[in-house]
């Protein structure tokens, strides 16, 4: 059946102004838009008007997340994840290497999606993450790999050096995180006044800006270098000064939360890197909107009810979902900050597609890869994710996703909107 939705905002990729305008879907596809739209209206087409503020745009693309077990997780599977990222508009997903059988072979490189969600896969820099020995870069790169990657601390200088001197990860990106956990202290989070104040075990701030110094004198040799989440006002700073910049990311969590405004007994608590304060929050969003980190990452790292139930400290670090983040996002940089559409795009869709190498995502005619948003509805989250560690389960959110393509169309809350 054809649906033709009039007066739709319309965001058809990057650098093409935001329209409203008329759309023309048949079953899951996008047919057309503008004119073409209405003229392809016959007798058996439903025809509305869309919501006021609804939003149809590219599908979202998220730069690295984890998947553990993918088969058989009782935190999350392979299946469940498809279902999780497909409920929240995102398109396209890239896992870490990291895993019960670490991605460092191209056999441990097989897994697939249906179209048209596109998984990507993260090869590791060295066998099982270790940081001794290097995995078959070239292998894994003839295997599919989109880049390179050991975990969420920055391995030897040595194998980083070694890697580009050998030159068998080409330009793929090199995912590397500015992060040394011999410098953390088991702290909870950042270092500062009201880390004191509160009484929670801090991590200093020299666990993120030394490795980063050491990262961005390597950057001038290294263009494919990637950062995987800052976290800290002073490294947005760093990087706003060099020369030789690399692409950055930053998990959604951190441009939310900060350990002076969330609550202790909420979910949250216990991410990598470390929540810091408010100054920090707003330097991650500053750094994001002006282009000096590229993409927002949803760093899903799903762990199941009975972990969950364990002491901050002795239960594996991060948070998981999908679906809250577009909502939350729109609510935090749109309606609080004043962003355009077109610059929230560009922190959640375009710029995780240029830090993978990838295309930009943009409209296509035929296409399944389209979300339809809705920020003026309550957020009503479909089945999806296994995990438990969903920070704003708990919470009502504003921001619904109608429609998309990744969904069929029985799931579709359309006629509600």
């Amino acid at each position: 059946m054809k649906r033709l939705l009039r007066g739709v905002q319309l965001l058809e990729g990057p650098g093409v102004p935001l329209q409203r305008t008329s759309a023309l879907l048949e079953g899951q596809s996008l047919l057309a838009w503008g004119e073409a739209a209405e003229a392809g209206v016959d007798g058996a087409t439903q025809c509305r008007d869309a919501p006021p503020a609804a939003l149809l745009a590219p599908v979202l693309v998220d730069p690295h997340s984890h998947l553990l077990d993918p088969f058989s997780g009782r935190a999350e599977t392979l299946e469940s994840l498809a279902a999780e990222a497909a409920a929240a508009g995102y398109g396209s997903v890239a896992l870490l290497p990291e895993a019960s059988e670490w991605r460092d072979r191209p056999e441990a490189l097989q897994l697939r999606w249906p179209e048209p969600l596109q998984l990507l896969l993260w090869g590791a820099i060295s066998a099982a993450g270790s940081g001794r020995h290097l995995a078959p870069l070239a292998d894994l790169h003839q295997a599919g790999a989109v880049g390179f990657c050991d975990g969420e601390s920055i391995p030897p200088l040595a194998l980083l050096e070694r890697v580009l001197l050998l030159g068998d990860a080409d330009d793929l990106p090199l995912l590397v995180a500015p992060r040394d956990p011999s410098l953390a202290q088991s702290g909870l989070v950042r270092e500062g006044v009201d880390t004191l104040r509160l009484g929670w075990p801090p991590e200093p701030l020299a666990s993120e800006l030394m490795p980063l110094q050491s990262l961005l004198a390597l950057a001038r040799r290294a263009p494919q270098l990637r950062l995987l989440n800052l976290s800290t006002a002073q490294a947005v700073e760093q990087l706003r000064q060099h020369p030789a910049r690399p692409k950055a990311s930053v998990c959604w969590w951190h441009l939310l939360q900060d350990h002076s405004t969330l609550d202790p007994l909420a979910p949250g608590w216990t991410i990598t890197p470390v929540l810091g304060s408010a100054t920090d929050r707003l330097a991650l969003r500053a750094g994001l909107r002006d282009g000096v980190v590229q993409a927002v990452s949803v760093h899903h790292s799903p762990i199941d009810r009975e972990e969950q139930m364990l002491p901050l400290d002795q239960r594996r670090p991060g948070v998981s979902g999908y679906q809250p983040v577009l909502p939350a996002l729109w609510q935090a940089l749109v309606a609080g900050d004043g962003w355009q559409p077109s610059e929230l795009w560009q922190a959640l869709s375009w710029g995780p597609s240029a830090f993978l190498g990838q295309e930009p995502e943009s409209l296509q005619l035929g296409s399944q890869r389209w979300l339809l948003f809705d920020p003026e509805q309550a957020h009503q989250p479909r089945a999806g994710s296994l995990a438990a560690n969903g920070p704003l389960s708990a919470q009502a959110l504003k921001g619904q996703l109608l429609a998309s393509g990744l969904l069929p169309v029985e799931q579709w809350s359309l006629d509600q909107g």
